[in-house]
């Protein structure tokens, strides 16, 4: 069984949505420039936010568990999945590294893409010190480099912006953002990649709209999804598309 959950309730003045909740789980759509889990700066976070919530809305006294899965960039908008038990945790850890986690990121670019869709294969090794991941053709050797691959397709072309669907195989640091730039199409405000400019808002136009797991405990694939946010980028693309 296949459930389709679409985010669209409890809007928070964090601009944090709530798109699913159960007893295991915990899905939230980020908006961009809220880290996913805290950090060198001390600024607020989507993790410190969730579990704010759980003891408030459970009543629960002192610290509660809750399990990072993954994460998504401070820039980057969308769908993050929290576990609210250990075994979920587990479970959840397990499709991960068995890639049967599938996630879906719609993308704006100025750069006419190469091709109608395509695989973009490489190895990614990260600079920490400039926190930059470089990209190295796929039969590159080296210790401290890893394979990406992510599928990708152009979805429409519309006010001089293509519209791209991403979806990862692997999850590298910034694998979208690098490989994207390497082919030539930066990702709409993200300077760190080539990006001519910023948008006005810090974000960039990397949206994590589709997610599907297995349930950790109950049978059945469950696919939550999240639209874009609201601006005017993203409203050129038929925002309340995306939006059903």
């Amino acid at each position: 069984m296949i459930n389709i959950i679409n985010g669209m309730t409890l809007q928070q003045k964090t601009g944090v949505k709530i798109i699913y909740e159960d007893n295991h789980l915990l899905v939230l759509s980020k908006p961009a420039r809220l880290l996913t889990v805290p950090d060198s700066t001390g600024d607020p976070s989507l993790l410190d936010w969730a579990k704010s919530y759980i003891k408030k809305s459970g009543s629960k006294p002192g610290n509660c568990f809750l399990g990072v899965i993954h994460r998504i960039d401070r820039p980057v908008s969308g769908l993050v999945c929290f576990a609210k038990t250990s075994k979920a945790a587990s479970r959840l850890s397990e499709q991960m590294r068995m890639h049967t986690i599938r996630k879906t990121y719609l993308a704006l670019t100025r750069a006419i893409p190469p091709a109608r869709s395509g695989v973009l294969e490489h190895m990614l090794k990260k600079d920490h010190t400039r926190n930059l991941v470089q990209v190295f053709p796929k039969d590159f050797s080296d210790p401290l480099a890893r394979p990406a691959r992510t599928l990708w397709r152009t979805v429409e072309e519309k006010g001089g912006l293509y519209l791209l669907e991403l979806i990862p195989d692997t999850g590298r640091p910034h694998q979208l953002r690098a490989q994207c730039a390497h082919m030539g199409c930066p990702i709409l405000g993200d300077i760190k990649y080539g990006a001519a400019e910023p948008l006005p808002d810090g974000s960039i136009a990397l949206h994590a709209f589709r997610l599907e797991i297995d349930h950790p405990t109950k049978r059945g694939r469950l696919v939550f999804k999240a639209p874009p946010p609201d601006t005017d980028v993203w409203h050129i693309f038929f925002y309340k598309h995306y939006a059903k």
